[in-house]
């Protein structure tokens, strides 16, 4: 029998409740969030704040910095972003475009690492930044990556919205085009998500060969066209996969174990 703790899984909507568009919201506008009642939110909300996670002015309710903490133990134990980051600093200095690190979270990626060069989208970018997968190309490559069977299960749940018009919202197109990328082994996206954003991505994998994270360079269709993504960021991307690759691979290889 599964065991849900309904009050726990009350309280972390509340918490998700606030986003970076939304940084502080009144009780009503949580409640509303999470679908809660007043009385519930409040009680909600005033534990948070007791436990130091929210603070308020009487009226408007936000995080403070110790939200962090939530997230910390999962960043911590993950080797990805500090083996990513010195290979992202030289791709984004070699490319000059901002270069990022995402990984797969149900049907979102998460931005892990990232070196941003200068601001492309309406929507600033950060670690534990989430982005719909199925209009990114970080996302793309990782969808491309799943088990057959997880990729039914995605497709046939999958909020497909239109973001842009050129938004791939059909799932058998969309599966046509997670075909193509599993075999030439990268993704390219182009104003699928927001209007003026390309993007190229290529897969990191770990010493059996799964997909376990997605490397990417973003730029503005203003100043590179698609021909000169494919020409001049894809080999510098590839690249910069197979060394993060390399490291990964290093750091659990049995000959760098401590078997003392």
């Amino acid at each position: 029998m599964v065991e849900h703790v309904q009050s726990l899984a009350r309280g972390l909507a509340v918490i998700r409740a606030f986003s970076a568009t939304a940084p502080r919201l009144t009780l009503s506008e949580v409640a509303r969030a999470t679908g809660l009642t007043r009385a519930a939110a409040r009680r909600f909300l005033l534990t948070l704040a007791d436990l130091g996670y929210v603070r308020t002015d009487g009226r408007l309710f936000s995080l403070t910095p110790r939200v962090l903490e939530l997230g910390y133990a999962y960043l911590s134990s993950l080797s990805l972003p500090e083996v990513a980051a010195p290979h992202l600093e030289r791709l984004a200095a070699e490319v000059h475009e901002s270069a990022s690190v995402a990984v797969l979270d149900g049907e979102d990626v998460v931005y892990v690492a990232r070196v941003a060069t200068a601001r492309i989208m309406r929507v600033s970018i950060s670690i534990g930044t989430r982005f719909p997968a199925y209009c990114t190309s970080m996302g793309r490559v990782l969808l491309a990556g799943l088990p057959p069977a997880d990729l039914d299960a995605y497709l046939d749940q999958a909020d497909l919205r239109r973001l842009t018009s050129r938004t791939v919202t059909v799932p058998s197109a969309l599966r046509d085009e997670l075909d193509g990328i599993r075999e030439r082994g990268w993704a390219m996206v182009d104003q699928e998500m927001e209007e003026g954003l390309r993007s190229i991505a290529a897969p990191i994998r770990d010493r059996s060969g799964a997909v376990v994270a997605a490397v990417n360079v973003s730029t503005h269709a203003s100043r590179t066209t698609l021909q000169q993504a494919r020409r001049m960021l894809l080999p510098p991307l590839l690249a910069t996969a197979a060394k993060i690759e390399g490291d990964l691979s290093s750091l659990t290889s049995p000959a760098k174990r401590d078997t003392s």
